[in-house]
């Protein structure tokens, strides 16, 4: 279901299907349905993903990729902001529904 209502632009070397097919095991987390923390798999993910966004422009193109999605799908903005730490990673990709693209570093 997730993966038919992307759009599967490339983005230099992260799809966008790529990106959002990272971050699935995060969903239930992400949307307030599953546990206070995110499963390893989820951390997995984002870990992946952060580790293949490794410049300014691929950041961004991810974020502008995440940040409909996560509208679409329900993503909890304190939940967004809680992942990096809970995953102990430093997340240099938003998916928080608010997230200014242009202002990803």
């Amino acid at each position: 279901m997730l993966v038919a209502t992307l759009d599967a632009h490339q983005i230099d070397d992260v799809s966008c299907s790529d990106a959002l097919l990272s971050l699935l095991p995060c969903l239930p987390f992400l949307q307030g349905s599953g546990s206070d923390t995110p499963t390893s798999s989820c951390c997995a993910g984002a870990n992946n993903l952060n580790q293949k966004a490794n410049t300014t422009p691929i950041r961004r193109n991810v974020c502008n990729c995440l940040k409909p999605a996560a509208s679409r799908f329900g993503v909890h903005s304190d939940r967004s902001k809680q992942l990096p730490h809970l995953c102990n990673i430093n997340l240099s990709v938003s998916f928080d529904p608010s997230t200014d693209c242009n202002s990803v570093n």
